[in-house]
């Protein structure tokens, strides 16, 4: 079973409040940089709330750890071993669908690695990623739609995406079975302070 989310977002909360700290930036200054809510950010570090993935994303952007530092703790090892199951929930669909972060790298050049479901109906939908990200993905069950800006792409079991992830895009399952497939996501440069303008999540 996947990390359950209070204890996911305790986790990361204590993680966003210590990378703060060792900036020795006040809420607000990280509220800025990061360009979210001073609210938001206290709500995060109290772990009073499961932000968003683009939340996530600005914040370990703004702190220059990238976004698979904000789930686990701090290691050096050679290998990091995830076991099934132990992977980190960090979308949930409202039939039941998730975006599990199963691995990842450290920065400055982040490479992360998703097991994603969505059931029948669902829809995930993403701001611009940082400039440079770019996005692999290969679905192994059902169908998935994954529109790019203006372009959409209908992909079957055993078909294939590379994408950039540096515009909005979704992924959508539009058939009555489940949708499962993997996800790449190479983020250049976390924390040079390059992430374009967007909406918030």
């Amino acid at each position: 079973m996947t990390v359950d989310a209070e204890s996911l977002s305790a986790v990361i909360g204590s993680r966003v409040r210590h990378e703060r700290t060792k900036h020795g930036w006040t809420l607000d200054q990280l509220a800025e940089v990061a360009r979210v809510s001073r609210r938001m950010v206290v709500n995060v570090e109290q772990g009073a709330m499961n932000p968003s993935i683009g939340t996530l994303l600005r914040l370990s952007d703004a702190l220059g750890v990238g976004l698979p530092a904000l789930v686990e703790p701090p290691h050096r090892e050679r290998a990091r071993l995830t076991r099934a199951g132990d992977g980190a929930a960090l979308w949930k669909g409202s039939a039941g669908g998730q975006g599990v972060l199963v691995a990842g790298t450290e920065p400055p050049d982040v490479v992360e690695l998703w097991d994603w479901r969505l059931a029948p109906g669902e829809e995930h939908e993403s701001e611009a990623h940082s400039q440079g990200t770019r996005e692999l993905l290969q679905v192994h069950e059902g169908a998935l739609v994954v529109t790019v800006a203006d372009d959409a792409f209908t992909l079957a079991p055993g078909d294939a995406l590379a994408f950039m992830g540096d515009e909005e895009h979704s992924y959508s399952n539009p058939g009555d079975v489940l949708t499962r497939f993997s996800l790449t996501v190479y983020e250049p440069g976390v924390g040079s302070g390059h992430r374009v303008e967007t909406r918030h999540a």
